[in-house]
């Protein structure tokens, strides 16, 4: 399995950034191959992150572009500064 792990910061309005993201990108998601789970999280403080997990590499790298483009074309003013991305292989799992 591999996950893809974006962090944003200075998020401007997280109750409607999760809204979009519930309601818009997380079907997107679901329709990447060898989609796992996805996780959209307020960690407060204008920081939000999200964590998908996907069966293969090329699953979690799709998942990174549909990000971005999502984020550009609807998160644009929410999420006013770049994320920090991380993703790679799941070595250990509950």
């Amino acid at each position: 399995m591999y996950a893809a792990v974006r962090r944003y910061e200075g998020v401007t309005d997280p109750v409607a950034a999760g809204r979009l993201v519930n309601e818009g990108f997380v079907p997107l998601m679901r329709q990447v191959s060898g989609f796992v789970a996805y996780y959209w999280v307020d960690a407060g403080d204008g920081v939000m992150v999200s964590t998908g997990v996907f069966q293969d590499q090329a699953g979690a790298e799709e998942s990174i572009s549909k990000a971005a483009d999502f984020v550009r074309e609807n998160l644009a003013s929410m999420l006013p500064n770049p994320p920090q991305v991380t993703a790679g292989e799941v070595l250990a799992s509950a």
